[in-house]
């Protein structure tokens, strides 16, 4: 696949990390070798996976000659604040609309992202209510910007197109050259699922480099069926976009919604477990909402055996830890 024949401005200049995770393979038993991928690590304010994608979005934005970026996420989103970032630094205006998707959780005031938002200076915040039909309303904001002189570009919630899963298809990519520079083999990858760029991106990229390797999703937010159903369907887009043949089974899309709790961002003792373990095994520090979810659900397919004893398992971390400092008081609830 010719990944070069796509703008991207360059934010990623060099391979994350792949580390095992020796400690915390012990805590679970010292049955599987976990091993994390470190994209919490990429450049941008606070770092995560979003980087990868902006590379892509924000390129095509500016080869469409737009002034002014416009997305959407919920009120502590991490794709939010690092498309703010990259905005800043490539000098663009940057607006965020919103979604309430937990009524009254949006605080001006508060910690984690949204004081983030604050300090890089936001041009606009627009809160909307959960459920609301969010590129309708980044439409409607643009729609406002254009007939004020400006020149606007929406990118979706985790900026989750075929443009940003670029990002995702060149970490497959990436992957498999670490893994043979390190001698490393994995029999399965655990991904975070949310918007879908990520998880499509990634295994179509494993699929067209012939890996061989599983990767599983978990979800954090919709049902099993739906997000599967958006995973693969953002994969063939994907595909179309590069122009690549790749045979992509259904099967092989994969995404639990067990470990989603009572809803999107919405905490649980399960989550707040496997934060608290990965910081006090390894000093690595998760987020709440993707991550944190994401890596409890790899813990208890470990407890379960649904990774089998003795297999090599890749984590990827998506990174979102600023978020942590607004979750406070559910963590320190799950020490005492």
């Amino acid at each position: 696949m010719n990944l070069a024949q796509f703008p991207r401005r360059g934010y990623v200049k060099q391979p994350t990390p792949v580390e095992p995770l020796p400690s915390f393979s012990k805590a679970l038993g010292g049955k599987v070798n976990i091993w994390i991928k470190r994209d919490d690590t990429l450049p941008g304010t606070g770092g995560g996976n979003k980087t990868r994608k902006l590379d892509f979005c924000i390129a095509d934005a500016l080869a469409r000659g737009a002034d002014t970026i416009i997305t959407c996420g919920a009120v502590q989103s991490n794709h939010c604040r690092l498309t703010l970032a990259w905005a800043v630094k490539e000098g663009l205006d940057c607006h965020l609309v919103l979604e309430e998707r937990v009524p009254g959780s949006y605080n001006p005031q508060s910690s984690g992202n949204n004081f983030l938002f604050q300090m890089l200076g936001v041009s606009s915040v627009t809160v909307v209510p959960g459920g609301s039909p969010m590129l309708q309303e980044m439409q409607k904001l643009a729609d406002k910007l254009a007939a004020a002189g400006r020149k606007p570009y929406i990118i979706p919630g985790g900026a989750s197109n075929s443009i940003g899963a670029l990002g995702y298809v060149q970490c497959a990519q990436e992957l498999q050259q670490q893994m043979f520079e390190q001698g490393c083999n994995f029999d399965h990858v655990i991904v975070p699922s949310g918007s879908a760029g990520t998880h499509a991106g990634f295994l179509l990229g494993m699929l067209a480099c012939n890996m061989n390797i599983p990767v599983t999703g978990i979800g954090v937010n919709r049902k099993k069926p739906v997000q599967e159903q958006a995973v693969f369907d953002l994969m063939h887009q994907t595909a179309d976009l590069i122009g690549a043949a790749v045979n992509i089974p259904r099967e092989a899309v994969v995404a639990y919604d067990d470990y989603v709790g009572p809803g999107y961002s919405l905490p649980t003792a399960a989550m707040a477990e496997a934060v608290t373990l990965l910081a006090r095994t390894e000093s690595i520090l998760l987020d709440p909402v993707y991550s944190g979810k994401a890596m409890s659900g790899l813990i208890d397919l470990v407890r379960k055996g649904v990774l089998p004893a003795g297999s090599n398992v890749l984590f990827l971390h998506t990174g979102g830890s600023p978020a942590l400092y607004a979750y406070e008081d559910t963590f320190r609830k799950s020490w005492a």
